[in-house]
């Protein structure tokens, strides 16, 4: 396992990260606890330092895995969690960025976690009117106080750090990046964590699992976020990792290797973070970080496939809880 500094922080981390979103149970489908645990000990042993999780995952369980295969080798890892956003039904989120739920969303994770500090604490995807003076004081006090080592965002979008980081300083920036979702690059998110030196956590490196497998003909389940995807936008998603298999091919790797190695490509990537729910995920996902760099020409190869196809529909209607609505989805442009 190779590794590389978060931004400015100091902290090393483990290219391959440990998404920890799957193993809470309710939006991958069903789980067994003992698998996860023994797919976040494997990691552990495979060189992965990184694990980012979420008071959201579970309502809490994927911190409380975490803390219980995790806690004998607390000063060999880095955990990151985020709060502020609720539990929620269909693709509406529902937050509480007030500094009262902030203060004690960071001590019942540390609880969960069983820790007394937390490595990289992040905000569940803010907008820019969430992040009131109030707040980052208080997120600026308890990284004093030791509580937290990094201050974090996660964010909705890539669209939305333009408005967020210009303004803002943080630590660490938690975006969606992959083969078929390059707004990072189009909106130059990866310029501006040069100039001011955040590390990117690179979220979604596999798409939700569709750049490692097809999953055509796939019915997600009640518990599987997956299924709150119209059709159009499945079908799309479905057929996308078979555009790049010849690179796969060549290369004599998984998709899911391939996926990994065009986000590490850059430089201003600190880790990339794929969830994984069993032993074999995590095996094949660490070895990403071993494999030889990809060169010039594949890189290219895979931007001119994301720039001669359409990866999203230009209007997406979530199924939420009862009803239905329409939200507007950027379409890249070149």
């Amino acid at each position: 396992m190779k590794y590389r500094e978060l931004g400015a922080t100091g902290i090393r981390v483990s290219e391959i990260g440990f998404g920890a979103w799957g193993i809470g149970g309710d939006s991958y489908g069903e789980t067994d606890d003992r698998e996860s645990k023994s797919a976040l000990v494997c990691a552990f042993d495979q060189g992965i330092n990184f694990f980012d999780t979420s008071d959201l995952y579970g309502s809490g369980h994927s911190e409380t895995l975490i803390g219980q295969a995790l806690s004998g080798h607390r000063d060999q890892v880095i955990l990151a969690t985020k709060g502020g956003a609720l539990p929620y039904g269909g693709m509406r989120m529902v937050q509480d960025f007030s500094v009262a739920h902030i203060t004690k969303a960071v001590e019942s994770s540390m609880r969960r976690l069983k820790t007394d500090y937390i490595d990289v604490y992040q905000l569940h995807n803010p907008a820019l009117k969430d992040l009131t003076d109030d707040l980052l004081s208080t997120l600026t006090d308890l990284k004093r106080s030791g509580k937290i080592g990094a201050i974090g965002v996660s964010l909705r979008s890539p669209v939305d750090g333009q408005g967020i980081l210009e303004r803002y300083s943080f630590d660490a920036v938690q975006v969606n990046f992959n083969m078929i979702d390059q707004r990072l690059l189009e909106v130059k998110l990866s310029v501006l964590a040069r100039q001011k030196g955040f590390g990117i956590i690179a979220r979604t490196p596999l798409n939700f699992g569709f750049l490692a497998s097809s999953l055509s003909n796939i019915v997600f389940g009640e518990n599987d976020h997956r299924r709150n995807w119209p059709k159009e936008q499945l079908e799309l998603w479905s057929n996308s990792s078979n555009l790049f298999e010849s690179l796969c091919q060549q290369r004599k790797i998984s998709k899911a290797q391939l996926a990994l190695q065009f986000c590490l490509a850059f430089d201003e990537v600190s880790t990339a973070i794929p969830g994984m729910l069993n032993t074999g995920e995590v095996l094949e996902n660490a070895a990403a970080s071993e494999l030889e760099p990809l060169t010039a020409e594949e890189l290219q190869l895979i931007q001119r496939i994301y720039q001669t196809h359409a990866f999203v529909v230009k209007e997406v209607k979530h199924r939420e809880v009862g009803r239905r609505y329409s939200e507007k989805i950027p379409v890249p442009k070149f």
